[in-house]
């Protein structure tokens, strides 16, 4: 399943979180319900159900919209919502602990800890970049950041969605073509804390990092590019929000 950022549903989404973010919960609320109305699969249903559920007034309203978002979680199963999981039961845990279901509290709190392992997503994966590189050639962490200036990146970034390196790409420093690398990573990785539960429920950019190198198996030249417009709001979303990476 590829995430989709023009999808009408994910826009409705966005618009809501505007609202939020621009203190008018109520117009929000009704942005997210809207996007639940007008669902038609199980990741609008998903995504829409998070966004409503954390509008609810009281515990058991809320608990009802988190168990709608993990009944939708669980029929999709795959890399764009397990990582939604862990605070997906915690947030179930919580509200049975809000009404004093200790035992379902409890329950809920240890599958949340149970999904917190290592991402199980089996790629292929890949990385955008200006920089002119061969096969065999190894991407390594310590570079400088291609949004905060002056910061040396602790790890190495990489995403599972072709058109995703290609943003990055896009954004990347430099005056080079922009290239989007197939890369394997040689050591352990985890999900991208800069994006995963921070707009969207989970990680469905599929986006991680690790601080062992990525090998580069191949190359890519087809996949979706942004307009001149769209890369100039990603711009200006980046230099709004370069303060908050997380490295």
């Amino acid at each position: 399943m590829e995430f989709d950022r023009n999808n009408d549903i994910v826009k409705l989404c966005l618009q809501g979180m505007s609202m939020e973010e621009n203190g008018k919960p109520e117009e929000a609320k009704k942005l997210f319900i809207q996007a639940w109305n007008e669902a038609t699969d199980d990741f609008e249903k998903f995504m829409s159900a998070h966004y409503v559920a954390r509008h609810q007034d009281n515990a058991a309203a809320t608990l009802k919209w988190l168990e709608t978002t993990l009944h939708f979680a669980l029929k999709i199963d795959d890399d764009t919502v397990r990582s939604a999981f862990p605070s997906l039961y915690a947030n179930i845990a919580g509200c049975h602990e809000e009404m004093n279901d200790a035992d379902s509290a409890k329950k809920n709190y240890e599958l949340a800890a149970s999904f917190k392992d290592k991402p199980c997503d089996k790629g292929p994966f890949y990385h955008g970049t200006k920089a002119d590189l061969q096969v065999g050639d190894l991407l390594t962490a310590g570079g400088a950041s291609n949004y905060k200036t002056g910061l040396a990146m602790n790890h190495i970034y990489f995403t599972a969605l072709a058109n995703g390196a290609g943003l990055a790409a896009a954004l990347a420093k430099g005056d080079g073509r922009e290239r989007v690398y197939i890369v394997e990573p040689t050591g352990s990785f985890e999900n991208d804390p800069n994006v995963t539960d921070k707009k969207f429920p989970g990680n469905p950019t599929r986006s991680y990092r690790s601080r062992a190198p990525l090998r580069i198996t191949g190359e890519i030249t087809e996949w979706v590019r942004q307009t001149p417009e769209e890369l100039q709001k990603w711009r200006e979303m980046v230099a709004r929000n370069k303060g908050k990476i997380i490295n």
